[in-house]
């Protein structure tokens, strides 16, 4: 089977992300990282807090700590958070990190030694209230492209535009709000991608026609508009240090490398974390140096994300001259918005992931975002439009199957699996059906299409509940007690077949379902057509048990509530 490394857009450091992060990035590629799992490939799939640049050190500041002890805290609570949502890192590590601080700094010094890497003296922003430069994060203003009176100085996140802080219109100071501030020369390192934009051009042409329309138009786009060279350091006390060996002058200065330097690094780094760990059975380098026939490279992000890894981390890449894996394919998703408007945590506007498991588990959660998830546009969460994907993908036409046939079996037959009847025509026909959903199903995973692999899957669960509508064993028990057997039978079968299958998207629940029933070797990982056809996995006799309600349907209270307490439209 092939390898495949999958990895996340890093999160930031500075605070819990909301439900439009979580399914911009590391839902999805849990969910895929799960599926091929099952279905018997290598997998690695790599994450790490991005805990550089001014947004750690301005949320450190805000709440009074130093800013190596904030980082330490934010990761973990983050962690605690994907662990909520059973999210199945092989690691999640550290963009502060000694082996992303060794891999960054090697590689610029091969980026410097290859031309790459230009020392320039630029006009900076410095202010006399803070007595500092300050880096583009720490200047705010107006955007001169979009006019969003929030911009930040490298980049609008209104209209994704790129810029720097002397772009701006009426800039202040992020740390004092001090409008007094002045231009003043600085030495800075620049990584010159103007210098590799016919290779970045080459090699996204190779590959632009697998990826998303969605990734391969904002590619597309920055190329057209043609690469410039960009500054990779900045002048914050926490990042990853300008090597002294290589710029001693710079290093002096306390110089760091920008954050989007060494935030793609760490993907890299935090393998090599992983690899620490154990590395007697662990190879970091054989996932990542020269293995472009071996490994198939996944990453998962949001648009906004997009032109840092389809453009200017593989120009750093291709820069550095040595066979470093590049990108297979990228899997870019729109925004999730909240009733159309952004998520903000200043104005307590939506969801976020830890208030999202205070209020309900996380296969509520998981579900709903995947089979919504924002692939071709942006979509929007609201609390009427989950409410109701609750209530009738998951307490209805999934939970309220599985209760109702363990429940009536056990009422009329005992805690085994009851034995009698003989397949005929309705059995199978509805085998030749899920075998046909099944494959549909394993097709939209194969490609990454999310929301139609949730429409399969969901498919999936009403063909059990339809059979069960035509073979009604509530009324075959009062003439053929063996015919409403064979119903009931093959309907915990699709039970069992539900349990495998759902397993990436609602992992605490598929477990539930398979726990249910007591077989002695049950190790199958994935259902093949023809387990499907016969559905057989589940035999006669055996013992079973009725689980707790698998999801609660949700009233009108409960979205009264969630609406006062969160906002609605």
């Amino acid at each position: 089977m092939a390898r495949h490394l999958i990895t996340s857009a890093l999160p930031y450091i500075n605070g819990i992300k909301h439900l439009g992060n979580m399914v911009g990035s590391m839902l999805p590629a849990d969910v895929y990282s799960r599926y091929l799992r099952q279905r018997g490939h290598d997998v690695l799939y790599i994450c790490a807090t991005d805990e550089h640049g001014t947004p750690a050190e301005l949320a450190a500041k805000e709440q009074g700590l130093p800013v190596d002890e904030f980082c330490a805290q934010a990761h973990d609570a983050q962690k605690a958070v994907y662990d909520g949502f059973a999210l199945a890192f092989d690691y999640f590590g550290r963009s502060s990190s000694p082996q992303n601080v060794e891999i960054t700094q090697h590689f610029a010094r091969r980026l410097n030694e290859n031309g790459f890497i230009e020392e320039r003296a630029i006009r900076q922003v410095y202010s006399p209230a803070d007595g500092r430069f300050l880096p583009d994060r720490y200047v705010e203003g107006t955007c001169p492209h979009c006019g969003y009176d929030k911009a930040r100085g490298d980049q609008c996140e209104n209209c994704t535009r790129v810029l720097d802080p002397t772009d701006l219109i009426n800039p202040r100071s992020a740390i004092s709000g001090s409008t007094d501030l002045e231009v003043r020369e600085t030495k800075h390192l620049f990584l010159l991608q103007s210098k590799l934009q016919h290779e970045v051009e080459a090699w996204v042409a190779r590959h632009e026609d697998d990826w998303p329309q969605l990734a391969s138009s904002i590619a597309r786009k920055w190329l057209n508009e043609g690469l410039h060279d960009r500054a990779i350091t900045r002048d914050l006390d926490w990042g990853v240090p300008v090597p002294a060996d290589t710029w001693p002058e710079l290093a002096a200065e306390g110089k760091v490398f920008y954050v989007w330097f060494d935030a793609p690094i760490e993907y890299i780094g935090a393998t090599k974390e992983w690899s620490d760990l154990d590395p007697e059975n662990r190879d970091w380098k054989s996932w990542w140096y020269e293995v472009d026939d071996t490994v198939r490279y996944t990453e998962f992000m949001a648009k906004d994300n997009v032109p840092f890894h389809t453009v200017m981390f593989p120009a750093t890449e291709l820069g550095v001259r040595e066979p470093w894996k590049k990108v297979d394919y990228v899997k870019a998703f729109n925004w999730l918005t909240y009733y159309g408007g952004k998520f903000s945590t200043s104005q307590k506007r939506g969801v976020f992931t830890d208030q999202a498991l205070e209020i309900l588990p996380a296969d509520y959660w998981r579900y709903f975002l995947i089979a919504n998830a924002p692939e071709s546009d942006d979509s929007s969460f609201t609390w009427e439009h989950f409410t109701a994907t609750v209530n009738k993908d998951l307490a209805d036409t999934l939970g309220n199957f599985v209760n109702r046939v363990l429940s009536f079996s056990r009422k009329r037959f005992g805690d085994d699996v009851p034995t009698g009847g003989t397949p005929g025509e309705a059995e199978t026909k509805l085998g030749e059906q899920i075998a046909e959903l099944l494959a549909e199903y394993e097709t939209h995973m194969e490609s990454l299409q999310f929301r139609k692999a949730a429409a399969a899957l969901r498919a999936l669960w009403s063909a059990g509940n339809s059979y069960l509508e035509e073979k009604a064993p509530w009324l075959e028990i009062k003439t053929d007690k063996e015919a409403a057997a064979l119903t009931l039978r093959t309907a915990m079968n699709l039970i069992h077949l539900y349990s495998v299958v759902s397993e990436p998207f609602i992992p605490s629940t598929a477990a539930t379902m398979r726990q249910a029933f007591s077989l002695n070797d049950d190790t199958a990982t994935w259902v093949t057509a023809d387990e499907a056809h016969t559905l057989t996995a589940v035999p006669a006799g055996t013992p079973f048990t009725v689980p707790p309600v698998l999801f609660a349907k949700l009233t009108d209270e409960d979205l009264e509530t969630y609406k006062e307490r969160f906002g609605g439209e």
